[in-house]
């Protein structure tokens, strides 16, 4: 069977189809991932990807809607537009996906489609060649709305490649835990990708002091330094070993508490099992990540589907929601020391643990041919 992965082209949105998409290759199925820009970093996984948006500047997309739609923009920076600043954002995204995607879907002939919400223009390629195609959830949001959001903001791509609209999908794939919010689909348990890079030996084991891990998003942009240097700013007033991932440079060469050290590029999911807390700017990897380990967290409130995030966390228990200037003192030591933060994480942990794995759900797939 062959099988094509349509992704947005950020690192955020093609790394979590990745392990379902190595469980096709290691069953014996083709697998090509579509996208551009950063998103061909999914090429470290070993898959064979392809680049359908050579062209492809997602700053210079985000900066021409925010312009056209001040009033979502302002909506969308401060984490309170829901899923309408995506729509705007995402449906010019997959505009300038579509004809690649549609091209390679005819150059190729896949047997399926594995699409995420934010790549809408997988399912009209799906839909254009004739294949079933399936939604492979990848952010904590519904992806049914998602889907039909964005794909109202598709209409020039659709009247080009003569789709009179988005079909449902064949299927769906659902990475939530239950207890978080509850998402469409088949249930498939949520399993981080690294990435690349190595993990220093030291991060293997739990240090003398709870270790927090603090890190920042993969996207430039509002936010995207997420809370670093308000952690930094309070590291010295908290029993706790702090480890900033991926620091900006101005960061990283500054002087910084002797209770502060920085890594580059490492696999967070390994670090993670050692760690007494993780600290990130709100995504929903951030937030699955930290789930998956059973590590408590605090994700901060920030733009796009941040704040969302983040209220999820704090309204489950398994961690502190906080705008990035509101991170003090106490919300580190909290992080460290509240025992209902850490059993409650604990107890996601175990719930995602009984999901089945991506390997579980080739079967199903090969069932749609």
């Amino acid at each position: 069977m062959r099988v094509l992965v349509a992704s947005a082209p950020l690192l955020g949105h093609v790394f979590p189809l990745l392990p379902l998409s190595l469980a096709l290759r290691d069953a014996g199925h083709e697998v090509l991932v579509a996208t551009a820009a950063d998103g061909l970093a999914a090429a470290r996984s070993g898959l064979p990807v392809r680049d359908v948006a050579p062209a492809f500047d997602f700053g210079r997309i985000a900066r021409g809607v925010m312009l056209r739609h001040p009033l979502i923009a302002r909506a969308e920076l401060t984490g309170t537009a829901g899923t309408r600043g995506g729509a705007l954002l995402f449906g010019q995204v997959n505009e300038e996906l579509a004809d690649g995607l549609v091209a390679l879907a005819r150059e190729w002939s896949p047997d399926l489609v594995v699409y995420e919400p934010f790549a809408v223009a997988g399912a009209l390629a799906a839909a254009r060649v004739g294949v079933p195609a399936v939604r492979h959830e990848n952010s904590l949001f519904d992806g049914r709305e998602l889907v039909r959001v964005t794909s109202e903001r598709l209409t020039r791509a659709l009247r080009r490649h003569r789709v009179a609209a988005i079909p449902p999908p064949a299927g769906a794939i659902a990475v939530s835990p239950p207890s978080v919010v509850a998402q469409d689909g088949w249930p498939m348990r949520y399993e981080p990708y690294a990435g690349g890079g190595e993990l220093p030996g030291w991060l293997r084991e739990p240090g003398e002091r709870p270790r927090v891990l603090v890190s920042r998003s993969t996207v430039a942009g509002p936010g995207g330094a997420g809370p670093m240097r308000a952690v930094v700013a309070v590291a010295d007033r908290v029993d706790a070993e702090f480890v900033l991932v991926r620091p900006d440079g101005r960061l990283s060469r500054s002087a910084l508490p002797a209770n502060v050290r920085t890594v580059d590029w490492i696999p967070l999911n390994a670090a993670l099992p050692a760690a007494a807390g993780l600290v990130h700017h709100g995504g929903a990897g951030g937030v699955l990540g930290a789930l998956a380990a059973g590590v408590p967290q605090v994700a901060t409130l920030g733009p796009g589907d941040r704040r969302y995030n983040a209220r999820l966390a704090a309204d489950r228990g398994v961690g502190i929601a906080a705008p990035a200037g509101g991170i003090t003192a106490d919300v580190l030591t909290r992080l460290v020391t509240d025992a209902e933060l850490a059993a409650a994480a604990g107890q996601v942990s175990r719930e995602i643990a009984a999901m089945p794995p991506p390997a579980e759900l080739v079967a199903r797939l090969e069932s749609l041919r």
